[in-house]
């Protein structure tokens, strides 16, 4: 170690109170985090791309500072998708600190990483006062039955108005507009459930009906169109 003259030439003083920093939540316990092993949390972090043409959200188990489970779901940019298919790959098994400083392929994931990161270390996570925390696989609850991201779509214009394309629900494909035009339900297709069943042997047509509802006042309606293509 190397000292300046000035602080060679200095007195020593000794050191007052020393009570480590202050204790974060982190699985239903108090933790006085000083090292990475320290570190446990279920949590999710948003981030994007330069150009913002793309976006992620990630989702990591971490379990004594070591990432157990990853969720990458990613939005708005075709390339970003192959990102998050290595990033998926990547990420377990790695410290939270070498997942920060991994090149993660895609700008908005290392974004995510980089606020997930912040919300873990300061003891603002999901599982912070759940005893134990949360089980690998917990991220998979965020996706739901049909393990399928929930996305919304939609699309409007001035001179033809709004479209609505894909609800949390599902995939749109009529919209319900009343004697003024105005919209007062939709139907979808739960693309997650339909597609099990057929992999399950159920005949195509029959799967889509079974996963086939309606939201709002679709019964009421005056007029039904294809989002699509009217």
């Amino acid at each position: 170690m190397e000292y300046t003259k000035e602080v060679e030439i200095m007195c020593p003083v000794a050191k007052g109170c020393n009570h480590g920093p202050a204790p974060i939540p982190e699985e239903g316990k108090w933790v006085q985090a000083k090292e990475i092993k320290d570190i446990s949390g279920m949590t999710h972090g948003i981030g994007w791309c330069a150009p913002q043409q793309g976006c992620c959200k990630l989702s990591l188990n971490v379990k004594d500072g070591i990432i157990q489970e990853a969720l990458v779901e990613t939005l708005g940019c075709s390339g970003m998708t192959h990102s998050a298919a290595m990033a998926s790959e990547i990420l377990p098994g790695k410290t939270i600190l070498e997942a920060l400083n991994t090149d993660l392929v895609c700008d908005a994931i290392n974004t995510a990483m980089r606020e997930l990161f912040l919300q873990i270390v300061y003891g603002r996570t999901q599982s912070a006062f759940s005893e134990g925390g949360l089980t690998i696989g917990a991220g998979l609850e965020d996706l739901g039955k049909g393990l399928r991201s929930q996305v919304g779509t939609m699309y409007g214009t001035l001179a033809k108005g709004p479209r609505y394309l894909e609800m949390a629900e599902g995939y749109v494909t009529k919209v319900a507009l009343d004697e003024n035009n105005e919209i007062i339900g939709y139907q979808f297709v739960k693309i997650g459930p339909m597609m099990e069943a057929i992999k399950k042997g159920v005949d195509a047509k029959e799967a889509l009906e079974k996963n086939t509802g309606t939201y709002g006042r679709f019964a009421d309606a005056k007029k039904y169109i294809d989002p699509r293509h009217e």
